[in-house]
This record gives structure tokens, C-alpha cells and sequence, in this order.
């Protein structure tokens, strides 16, 4: 993986995947990760200090507006390398609604920034995707190429919906598992994976600190499966392990 693009990196599974890919003895040659506020984000830009090659970008990813200018900052950084890993990692969480007390603007928000915004931004970033894809043409089909990652939930699995509630962060992850199939559809004549990756229940913020697994182990297994893709898992939805999970 030459490069490497992760939102939502100021916290939680965002910072956890720039940890573990800066300790590498080959880190990649781009790694870019995202904030809304750089300059509340300390223990990510205490990281880019002491790394060249890792750039920290502003994105709010609900300004829609920014992304073409975004898109552009990218590609100045990768140039003719492109991009060959995007994690769709950014997303909010209101989960602890029931039927009574959940609000329009709850399911608004988390559409949003779960659903709406992993589809558009890689719709922007298509064309470093692509380049990528185009220049390691003779690898295999997997990260040394390009794939889209996108940060879903167990909890957006249907088949898996037993308890009820969490109508926002449920709803708008299975949205986000839809998108994944589409994207995996249309996006695999250019040599691109794209999948969906429930990262577990992970000790952070959204998590609890009762949650059974650590960022590290998390971001550890999520980094191997990513690795290990092959067009057998595109258009699929799996958890940090590899395990396949129901839709």
C-alpha cells in the first residue's frame, strides 16, 4: 500500500489505523489522514511531527462543498501514485434511541455523515482511486491496487436486528452496507474493491470503555483482512476478523 487516505482520525479507530500503519518497518510512501480541527486533534498532529509521510487534511464531511477542493489537495500529495486504500472511517453514533424518543434530525444527521458522505467522497476521490488501480494493473486485485473501506456496523445488519431501536446508527449503516454492494458493482471494472468492515466492539468513545476489544487489536485485524482482500470479498460485508457477516 503505497497510499493510504483515513477520516476521522483525530479519535477512536481513525487514530488507532495511523498508529498501527506508522510503527510498520515499511509504513506507507502517503498516508492522509483526516479531522474537522486539526488543531484540536494533538495526538494526531504530534504523530505527523514525527512522521514525513504522513499528512494531516481540515475535512468536515458534511461540507459537500469542500470536496472538490479536497479531492484536488489529495492529488497533489499521491500525484501519479493515486490512492490504493480509502477508510470511510468518520461517523457519529446516536444509538440509544427507541421509538418514542428518536428525532428527525437524529436520522438526519447520522444519514448524513454515514451514509451520504463514504458515497460522495468517493465519488470525488475516484480519480486517484483509479490511477492507482491503473498503475499496479498487473497485481492482483486487492490494496496493492485500490479498495474502498467503508467503517459499517454489525448493528446495521438486518438479519442480525433482534433487539429494536438505535433507529439512527442502525438505519443509516445498513444504508451505508447498500451503498458498499453498488459501489462494489460499479467500481469493479476499474479494478476497485469496495467493502463493508464492522471494526468490532471496540474500547472508544462511541464503544464504552466495557467494550471487549482495544483499538489496537482492532485496527490490527482490520489492517490483515485489508491486506489479505481478494475479489472473492468484494462487495462484501465482513468484521475485523475476516468473519462474514449476514446483511
Amino acid at each position: 500500500m503505497k497510499s493510504v487516505l483515513i477520516t476521522g482520525c483525530n479519535r477512536g479507530l481513525g487514530l488507532g489505523l495511523v498508529q498501527q500503519l506508522v510503527q510498520r518497518p515499511t509504513p506507507p510512501k502517503h498516508l492522509i489522514a483526516t479531522c474537522r480541527n486539526p488543531q484540536q486533534a494533538e495526538a494526531l498532529t504530534s504523530i505527523a511531527a514525527q512522521h514525513r509521510n504522513l499528512h494531516v487534511l481540515q475535512i468536515d464531511v458534511k461540507d459537500f462543498d469542500s470536496y472538490d477542493n479536497f479531492a484536488k489537495q489529495v492529488q497533489s500529495i499521491v500525484k501519479d501514485d493515486g490512492i490504493n486504500v480509502l477508510f470511510n472511517s468518520a461517523g457519529i453514533s446516536t444509538k440509544f434511541t427507541r421509538v418514542n424518543l428518536v428525532k428527525v434530525d437524529q436520522m438526519t444527521d447520522n444519514f448524513l455523515t454515514n451514509t451520504v458522505a463514504p458515497l460522495m467522497l468517493t465519488k470525488a476521490l475516484l480519480p486517484s482511486l483509479k490511477k492507482a488501480s491503473q498503475q499496479n494493473a498487473a497485481a492482483p486485485t486487492g490494496a496493492q491496487r485500490a479498495v474502498v473501506v467503508n467503517m459499517s456496523s454489525v448493528l446495521g445488519s438486518i438479519a442480525q436486528n433482534n433487539q429494536g431501536g438505535f433507529y439512527p446508527y442502525r438505519a443509516s449503516k445498513s444504508g451505508l452496507n447498500a451503498v458498499t454492494r453498488s459501489l462494489s458493482v460499479d467500481l469493479k471494472d476499474d479494478g476497485i474493491l469496495v467493502v463493508s468492515l464492522h471494526p468490532g466492539w471496540v474500547q472508544t468513545d462511541m464503544g464504552g470503555k466495557g467494550a471487549p476489544l482495544t483499538v489496537e487489536q482492532s485496527t490490527q485485524g482490520m489492517l490483515k483482512f485489508v491486506e489479505g482482500l481478494g475479489a472473492k470479498q468484494n462487495g462484501g460485508f465482513y468484521q475485523y476478523d475476516g468473519k462474514e457477516l449476514p446483511w
